[in-house]
This record gives structure tokens, sequence and C-alpha cells, in this order.
């Protein structure tokens, strides 16, 4: 295996020994390069021998010595370095399966890729994965590593996920875990299916399988499911059951090791018509980007925010603060208490029920640029309009319908202002007035 070199850094160790664009890696140390892994684990010892093929197919030995991590200044077509790798599975509960037709090309694209697990934190099935790629992150120690269990039973782990190799790649975790590869799990659990004693036998197998966190989320339903397997939604009673289950084998686990390990997601205390858990249930907050305690993150570090600033009763200005309509109570909570420093700013605070998508989704990361138009238009907005960042994606410029932030500022004749999941920021966002940000 070998890869294409796109570009040489200026001034870098690459260049300063010959190497040029368009030729090609081949190996460092005598490893091969296949993908970024390869590459950034074998460049970051002090000596190196790479073999390049030039352009016209000679090959010949660089000799780089350079200080240890230093890059050595090669760079790639693509951040992989290759193709990313597609799932192989057709999962009952998949949500890029209930899309509806017309949106953009790259969110119908299902990844499954255990670099971008290692990379990114995105989870993985096990299913597409080869036995050289599990011998490499065993040799090269990549942790943590992020599964998408589901289930612990094979065979209605098959049925799930609709791939008949998916029981059999379960053994994969006790390789893993073997080798001292910290796991983090996910489980989309969806009632009647692999929740109830299903779900306590898949808590109770990677619990002794030592996971060090495993996040449960409801499954999400959208208005687009003709044709896929016949689902049905959480309600108060299946919520609340789920969460007793959750509950007991955590809090097992914390006597038993320390740790509470197994985290209901947010959305389930929401169905449930439950108080959301205190900060110090949720420990180390390792799975906020799978919707678990944000909520409670955000108002403990609000109320820290507003603990450092004095009380302020000249400051008078109206923002718009907009989410899903699931964490709309709690976003009610959180601008309340920063009303009680800044008396005199209006705060107008909506929730965007999602029609774009239908069913039972209410989450803000959801919401599309198209619902919030239909939804603000004419009303008074005041000085800016505030939006979770997780509505758009990563380049912050659309939402999951195409619509920009450009066409929902004209739109509503309002500035935007995307927040991340974080209380300076959204208490910073509410108190600053648009007029004065760059002042």
């Amino acid at each position: 295996m070998a890869v294409v070199i796109y570009s040489v850094a200026t001034n870098s160790h690459a260049e300063k020994a010959g190497i040029v664009k368009g030729e090609t890696l081949l190996s460092i140390n005598s490893n091969d390069i296949v993908d970024v892994l390869d590459y950034r684990f074998y460049q970051v010892n002090r000596n190196l021998s790479l073999e390049i093929q030039g352009i016209n197919g000679e090959i010949r030995t660089v000799n780089i010595r350079k200080s240890e991590y230093e890059e050595i200044g090669l760079e790639f077509e693509t951040y992989l370095m290759d193709k990313q790798h597609s799932c192989r599975n057709k999962c009952i509960f998949c949500f890029i399966d209930q899309l509806p037709k017309g949106m953009r090309e790259s969110l119908y694209f299902k990844d499954d890729d255990s670099r971008l697990s290692f990379l990114f934190g995105n989870y993985i099935t096990l299913t597409n994965i080869t036995e050289h790629e599990i011998d490499r992150i065993i040799k090269m120690h990549i942790s943590p590593i992020n599964v998408s269990v589901h289930t612990t039973n094979p065979e209605l782990r098959c049925k799930m996920m609709n791939n008949r190799f998916a029981g059999d790649t379960l053994k994969y975790l006790k390789r893993f875990a073997d080798a001292g590869i910290t796991l983090h799990c996910q489980i989309v659990s969806c009632p009647g299916i692999n929740d109830g004693a299903e779900l306590v036998r898949t808590l109770n197998d990677l619990d002794e399988l030592g996971v060090e966190m495993t996040a449960i989320v409801p499954v999400g339903l959208t208005r687009y499911r003709e044709g896929l397997y016949p689902l049905v939604p959480y309600n108060k009673e299946t919520a609340g059951q789920t969460i007793d289950i959750i509950e007991e084998i955590g809090n097992k686990s914390k006597e038993k090791c320390g740790r509470r390990k197994f985290f209901p997601g947010d959305e389930f205390f929401i169905l449930a018509e439950r108080p959301i858990p205190e900060p110090d249930y949720y420990e180390d907050f390792s799975a906020l980007e799978d919707g678990i305690g944000m909520i409670a993150f955000l108002t403990d570090d609000v109320k820290w925010v507003l603990e450092e600033l004095e009380y302020d009763d000249t400051l008078s200005h109206t923002i718009t603060c907009v989410c899903g309509e699931g964490v709309f109570p709690f976003m009610k909570d959180i601008m309340a208490l920063i009303n009680e420093k800044f008396p005199n700013i209006t705060i107008n605070t909506y929730a965007i029920k999602n029609n774009f998508f239908g069913g039972g989704i209410n989450v803000s990361g959801l919401v599309t640029g198209g619902d919030l138009i239909e939804q603000l238009k004419g009303k008074a907005l005041g000085d800016k309009l505030i939006i979770p960042s997780s509505m758009l994606r990563f380049e912050n410029d659309l939402f999951l319908d195409d619509v920009s932030t450009d066409d929902v500022e004209r739109e509503l004749n309002v500035p935007l202002q995307a927040v991340n999941n974080n209380g300076e920021q959204l208490v910073r966002a509410v108190i600053t007035k648009e007029s004065d940000k760059d002042e």
C-alpha cells in the first residue's frame, strides 16, 4: 500500500529532504503507510527512514532527523489519506434511512470508520473492520474506541443491524478490553426490541467487560418511515422503566468500581417527565456529545459564570433565544437565571416545532432553518437571535435543510449568533448587544 503526496509544507523537514508533490510515500521505518493512522503513528519518532517512490517510478530512501512528535511536513489530498469507510448495515433504527429526499448528498452517507472513532469520536459497529485494523488498533494502542453496541445478544444484534455478521463481531470488544483499549459504548434503545430484559443483559455484559462508559439514548423516529421496520416511540411509562434499569445497574457499577458507567440520555428524563439529575450524577460528563448530561452541564455552567458577574440593571436590550421543544422548559429556566442578574434585558425564548422531520423529533440539533423562519416570521426578535451551534453543520453556515444563516438573517431581519453548549458563551451572547459586540 502507498499514498500519493498532495503537497509538501514550505521549510518543512520533508521539503529540505527533497520530497516533492506527486511522489508516493511507501513506508516509514519499514512500516507500510496505508492511511492517516499509520502516518501519524510512525512519524512521531526522532529518526525516520522514508521509502519514497518518485514521479518517474524510481524508489529511494530519505532519512530525516527531527524532534519527537514534530511534523515532517507531508500533506495529502484527504484527511484520512483514502476514502472514508461506509456502513454495511441496514439498522432498523437508522436515522439516515428516515431522512426525506432532496437533502444535500453528504447527509445520506453512513460512516463506519474506525479511524474516525479515534480521531473525532465517531461510533463504529465493528461490522466494517478487518483483522488488520483490529491488530493495528491493539499495536498502536489507539484509545478510546467508540462502539455502537445496541445489544450483546448476538442473534438480536444481527436482526437489529440486518447484518448476519453483526453478532460475531462482538468478540472484538473482548479483544480490545483484554488489550487495555478503553471502550466507550452506545446503545440506541428501541421499545420492545432491545430494552427491558435485553437491556439488562447488555448492560451486565458490558459491565463485566469493563467498559469505561455507555450512553443509552432513545430511538429517534421521523415521519419518513414508510417501508421501514415498525418501531414505536418511547412514552412516559416506558421511558421511566428504561431509566430505572440503567440507574439500577449504574448504581451497582458505582458501588463496585467507583464509577457509574451507564447513563441515560437527557431525552429519557424529558419523556418520563422526571427531573434532570444534578451535575455530579454525570461524573466527568464524558458523554456530552451523545446528549448525556447536556442540560445539567449547561445549567451548572451558567450558574458558575453568573456567580462571577455583578448585578447589573443598566443593560437594557432585547434578544431572542430558540431551541427544540424537548429542552424548552430547561432553557426557560436558564434564561430566568440570567435575568435575575440582568433584570432589564428582555429575553424571548421560543420552542421550535420540528415540522421538517416530524414524528417525535424535538431536539435542538435537528431544528432546520426553514422551521425557524416559518415560526419566527413577524415576531419582534430584538437585537439578535441566539441559536445552539448544533443546529448548523461544522462550518456553521448551513442548517440541515440547506437554508443558510444568511437566509435566516435576511428573512427574519435580525443578526444570528450560534453558541456552543457553554455557559460563558451563552451568558455573553445574552448580555452583549449586537452593536457592542466588536467594541
